[in-house]
């Protein structure tokens, strides 16, 4: 095939031309998915995901904590694994009139200080089997949980998470405690 120098009204009869012939099916009508239009959604991280797809974002509320210059923490989702850990999630919202840094929830233990803003300090506390849980870490002693909560402008929302060893099975009633906030009881939910 030759290719040739076209102008501009040639590349226009061509993506007309493109466009009509992708247009053209060949089928019978039948085939009830390629008369149904592509339904996705853009998420903030930019990926996209099909809407049937179970969404992450938060569907239950079970506790809200608010601290000071308008912080409000929301748990959603606090779910005991297979794997012997419970996760907890949430999200972080600033709803003061500053940029927010969650350096103190780091938590006042040297070995999670590598975790940097994050909600390394979390701790789930056991009242009736009289324990509590730290966040889990890596071998290099980083948290498992949300790391990074730095420049939080005023009116971001961000997910957060923390994964705790689990407590023995039938302990589901627990508190989850962040440095500087308010302390929140939570169901845990079996996995």
């Amino acid at each position: 095939m030759l290719i040739q120098k076209q102008g501009p009204a040639a590349v226009v009869v061509a993506v007309v031309l493109a466009a009509a012939l992708s247009g053209c099916g060949g089928g019978d009508g039948d085939d009830k998915t390629a008369a149904t239009p592509s339904t996705k959604t853009s998420t903030p991280g930019g990926s996209d995901k099909p809407s049937g797809e179970p969404s992450d974002e938060p569907t239950q509320v079970l506790a809200q904590m608010k601290g000071e210059k308008d912080i409000t923490v929301t748990l959603n989702e606090a779910t005991r694994d297979s794997g012997g850990f419970v996760t907890v999630k949430g999200t972080l919202t600033n709803g003061g009139a500053s940029i927010f840094n969650a350096s103190s929830w780091v938590g006042s233990e040297m070995a999670v200080q590598k975790s940097g803003a994050s909600v390394a300090g979390a701790v789930l506390v056991d009242a009736a089997g009289k324990k509590r849980y730290y966040v889990l870490r890596d071998t290099e002693g980083k948290c498992l949980c949300t790391m990074g909560l730095t420049l939080i402008k005023p009116g971001e929302t961000r997910p957060l998470f923390a994964q705790f060893p689990a407590p023995p099975e039938g302990a589901t009633e627990m508190e989850f405690q962040l440095p500087t906030m308010p302390p929140a009881k939570i169901t845990i939910a079996e996995g």
